[in-house]
C-alpha cells in the first residue's frame, strides 16, 4: 500500500510542478516580450539613446521574470522533494500548490511588462528624468509581483504543511481548492496592478513634475486591486486550517472545490476591472494635476463598484465551506 501511495505523490508532485512551471512560464514571456516591442518603438524615435532604451529594458523584463523564477522554485520543490511522511493528502497538496504557483504567475509576468515598456517610451520624450522613470517602473513593477509571491506562500505551505492527521475526505478536495482560490485570483490582481504601472510611467514621461500626484494615485491603485487575490489568499488559508469532519459524501468533497474556485475565477475580472479604472485615474491626472483629488475619488468610488463582484464570490466561498 506504501507503494501505491507514493506512487500517487509523484504523480502529483511532477504533475504539479509541471503545471507550476508551465503556467508559469506564460505570463513573463508575455510581459517581457511586450517590454522589447516598446523598446524597439523607442529606438526607432530615436536611436541615440538606444543604450539607455537597452538598459531600461533589460531592468524592466528582469522584473517581469521574477513570477517565472518563482514558479521555477516551486516547480524544482516538486520534482526533487522528499517526502518524510507520505499520504494520499499530501499528493493533493503538492498538486494544489503547483497549481497555485502556476496560475499565480500569469497575471504578474504580464503586469509587469506594463511599466517596463512604457518606462522605454517615456525614456524618448523625457530622456533627462530617466531616473525618475526608472524608480517609478521599479515601484510599479514590484507591487505587480505581489499576487505572485502570495501564490508562493501558499504553494510553499502546501507542500511542507503535514496534513495527514486530517480525513482523506473531504480535505482532498479543500487542499486543491486552497491552491486554486489564490492562484486564480492572483491572475486579475497583477494584471490590473500592471495596468495602472504603465500608466504611471506614461504619465511621468508627460509631465516630469507630477510625478508625486502620479506615484501616490497609482499606488493607491494598486492597493485596491490586490484585495480581488487577498480575498483568494484569505479563502485559501480557511480551507488549509480549517477542520473537516470525515465524510464519504461527495456532496461535502465538492463543496470545498467549489468554495476555492469560487473564489479564484471570482477575483480575475475585479482585479483587472480595478487595474482599468487605476489607469484612467493615473494616466489624466498627469494633464489634469489640479483636479488630482476628483479623480482619486472617482477612481474609488468606480473601484468600489467593480471589486463587489470579488466580495459575491468570496461570500458564495464562505457559504459553500461553513453552510452548505
Amino acid at each position: 500500500m506504501l507503494n501505491d501511495i507514493q506512487t500517487w505523490i509523484n504523480v502529483a508532485a511532477y504533475t504539479g510542478g509541471g503545471m507550476a512551471m508551465g503556467l508559469g512560464a506564460i505570463g513573463a514571456a508575455i510581459g517581457e516580450g511586450y517590454t522589447a516591442a516598446q523598446a524597439n518603438a523607442a529606438v526607432s524615435r530615436n536611436t541615440e539613446l538606444s543604450g539607455d532604451i537597452l538598459k531600461s529594458m533589460l531592468v524592466g523584463q528582469a522584473i517581469a521574470e521574477s513570477a517565472s523564477i518563482f514558479a521555477l522554485v516551486i516547480a524544482i520543490l516538486l520534482l526533487f522533494l522528499s517526502v518524510s511522511n507520505p499520504s494520499l493528502l499530501t499528493a493533493a497538496a503538492l498538486f494544489g500548490g503547483g497549481l497555485c504557483m502556476g496560475f499565480g504567475a500569469i497575471g504578474s509576468g504580464v503586469g509587469s511588462g506594463f511599466p517596463a515598456g512604457q518606462a522605454c517610451k517615456g525614456l524618448v520624450r523625457q530622456p533627462q528624468v530617466a531616473g525618475k522613470l526608472t524608480t517609478n517602473m521599479l515601484i510599479g513593477s514590484a507591487v505587480c509581483q505581489t499576487p505572485a509571491i502570495f501564490s508562493m506562500v501558499v504553494a510553499l505551505m502546501l507542500i511542507f504543511i503535514d496534513f495527514s492527521g486530517a480525513p482523506l475526505l473531504p480535505t482532498w478536495a479543500a487542499l486543491i481548492g486552497a491552491g486554486l482560490s489564490t492562484g486564480l485570483a492572483a491572475i486579475g490582481s497583477g494584471f490590473g496592478g500592471g495596468l495602472a504601472a504603465g500608466a504611471s510611467c506614461e504619465g511621468v514621461a508627460r509631465q516630469p513634475e507630477t510625478v508625486g500626484n502620479v506615484t501616490t494615485i497609482m499606488l493607491i491603485g494598486q492597493a485596491v486591486s490586490q484585495t480581488a487575490s487577498i480575498f483568494g489568499l484569505l479563502i485559501s488559508f480557511v480551507l488549509m486550517f480549517k477542520s473537516y469532519p470525515e465524510s464519504a459524501a461527495l456532496t461535502a468533497s465538492m463543496c470545498l472545490l467549489a468554495a476555492g474556485i469560487s473564489s479564484g475565477f471570482g477575483g480575475i475580472g475585479p482585479g483587472i476591472g480595478n487595474g482599468m479604472a487605476a489607469e484612467g485615474a493615473v494616466r489624466w491626472v498627469a494633464r489634469d494635476v489640479e483636479n488630482a483629488g476628483g479623480l482619486m475619488r472617482t477612481m474609488l468610488v468606480g473601484q468600489a463598484v467593480s471589486q463587489s463582484t470579488a466580495i459575491y464570490a468570496m461570500v458564495v466561498s464562505l457559504c459553500l465551506i461553513f453552510v452548505v
